[in-house]
């Protein structure tokens, strides 16, 4: 089962530049940690594993255009063929 992972420019330095990487897994915890096998560090960029292993609270992560927040989070069930975007939140505005 192959999911295509859309990476952001911050986190492309685990992924050797990389804009998308291959990787597998039933739900979104599987792939995340099946990406960590070839892309060591990006798992402790995404999931916040003193917070019960929940997705980090400044990474927005969509599952084909749909935030996976609205689904079931970190265990959001996968199916071959489906696209993930990492997004990291964006803050800013007028002072």
């Amino acid at each position: 089962m192959a999911i295509e992972v859309r990476i952001p420019t911050i986190l492309r330095q685990y992924t050797d530049g990389q804009k998308a990487v291959e990787g597998t897994g039933d739900t979104l915890a599987e792939l995340f940690t099946d990406l960590e096998t070839r892309h060591a560090g990006i798992r402790a960029r995404l999931v916040d594993e003193a917070n019960g292993d929940q997705l980090r609270r400044f990474v927005n992560v969509y599952l084909n255009d749909e935030d996976v927040r609205f689904l079931d989070g970190i265990n959001t069930k996968l199916a071959d063929g489906d696209s993930i975007t990492i997004l990291p939140a964006v803050a800013g505005g007028m002072a």
